[in-house]
């Protein structure tokens, strides 16, 4: 019997079912795992976050210290709890610097040619980004524990408190994914991450608004690092806490819940569009 060309089967050991991506969470968690992978082989990513905020913390701690007065609680119980929650914004310069390593070296190139949702690149950095800010900032309170601080609430209310700060951060991590994308290198990222500093010193973090000029005061009550600065304060201040703030927990604790909400909705948006369309 002579094979004709039309019974021959040019597919036969061949999958020709379409190709399926993979799913946002799957690659999410792979992006993710990425991240934390080249962060473990290059410590010093990790060794200088945690060196910067302990350096930092003591600084506060003994340089400027004696000279702040915080009515009706120790200056070191003031401050730890402020230090924590403004560390956030100091750790999100690395996330900037990052993702726009990851852009100039291709990176991000490469993946536009997977079947796998584009969203999963940006989610993914985020989710590895905040798994680092807990260690730091884990560090960071063991460093306060050390220089005399002490948790004046419930240990559950020490948990919740530092569970705030985490929150607080992943919703801080899109607005420096944002830089990041925007910046086109990792010199510019690091300039760029620098304009969020005013926020962590025209706040509460490290001084009584009171304290503040007048016309500053406003600002200074009314920006997202006061608030979870406020709410952190209000979980670990225990009985303090009211005397030192005027209000109950759940006043402070849904402000800053409020803020976070709104840099996810307003910032992830633009970042993930921003980098589609780059």
């Amino acid at each position: 019997m002579i094979t004709t060309p039309s019974s021959i089967h040019l597919t036969d050991g061949i999958d020709d079912r379409p190709l399926r991506g993979s799913s946002l969470v799957t690659s999410t968690v792979a992006i993710a795992g990425r991240t934390v992978r080249k962060f473990v082989r290059t410590p010093q990513l990790i060794v200088i976050g945690i060196v910067q905020s302990a350096m930092f913390l003591l600084i506060f701690r003994y340089v400027f210290g004696g000279a702040i007065g915080t009515p009706g609680v120790r200056y070191v119980d003031f401050l730890v709890p402020g230090f924590i929650a403004a560390n956030v914004l100091f750790c999100g310069t690395g996330t900037s610097v990052g993702v726009a390593e990851d852009m100039e070296a291709g990176f991000t190139d490469r993946l536009r040619s997977l079947p796998m949702p584009r969203t999963s690149v940006i989610a993914g950095r985020a989710l590895a980004d905040t798994a680092l800010l807990a260690l730091i900032l884990g560090v960071t309170a063991g460093v306060g524990f050390g220089v005399g601080y002490r948790l004046r609430g419930s240990v559950l209310e020490g948990v919740a408190a530092f569970g705030l700060c985490i929150v607080f951060g992943f919703a801080f991590e899109w607005f420096f994914i944002l830089l990041g994308v925007l910046s086109g290198n990792a010199q510019a990222a690091q300039g760029m991450a620098m304009i969020v500093f005013p926020l962590t010193f025209v706040s509460s973090a490290y001084v009584p608004v009171g304290s503040m000029p007048g016309w500053m005061q406003p600002f200074a009550r009314n920006q997202p690092v006061t608030a979870m600065v406020d709410a952190i304060r209000s979980l670990t201040l225990g009985d303090h806490a009211r005397a030192v703030l005027g209000h109950a927990s759940g006043h402070y604790i849904g402000r800053a819940l409020l803020w976070c909400v709104v840099l996810v909705v307003v910032f992830a948006p633009i970042a993930v569009g921003r980098y589609r369309r780059t």
